[in-house]
C-alpha cells in the first residue's frame, strides 16, 4: 500500500533586531491558506520575499516568537546578508530630492 504525504505551501516571517543580538525569531509560520495570507501581508508592506519552500517548511515548525534553530543560523544568516546588500543597492540607486530636477 503507498501512501503519498502531500505538503502544503508554507511561509514564514523572520524578525532580526541586530542591537539586542540574538538570533532571528519567528514572527509569523502557517501553511496552506495561512501561509497565503502570510505571503500576502509581506507583500502588501513591500517587504522581501525569499521563495525556499524547503527552508519555509523546516522554519514553518518553530513556534512564533521563538529564535530559530542553530542548525539554520547559516543558512538565514546569509540570507539576511543578501538581503542587506540589495537594500543598501536600492538606496544608493534610489533619486533623492538633491538629484530631482527642479
Amino acid at each position: 500500500m503507498s501512501h503519498h504525504i502531500h505538503e502544503q505551501h508554507a511561509a514564514v516571517a523572520l524578525g532580526y533586531d541586530a542591537n539586542i543580538g540574538t538570533a532571528p525569531k519567528v514572527l509569523a509560520a502557517g501553511f496552506g491558506h495561512v501561509a497565503k495570507s502570510i505571503m500576502r501581508v509581506a507583500q502588501d508592506h513591500g517587504m522581501h520575499i525569499h521563495h525556499d519552500q524547503h527552508m519555509a517548511q523546516l522554519l514553518a515548525r518553530v513556534p512564533v516568537g521563538q529564535e530559530i534553530p542553530e542548525q539554520a543560523y547559516q543558512v538565514v544568516a546569509e540570507l539576511l546578508a543578501l538581503l542587506y546588500q540589495t537594500d543598501q543597492s536600492l538606496y544608493h540607486k534610489a533619486p533623492t530630492e538633491q538629484n530631482q530636477p527642479r
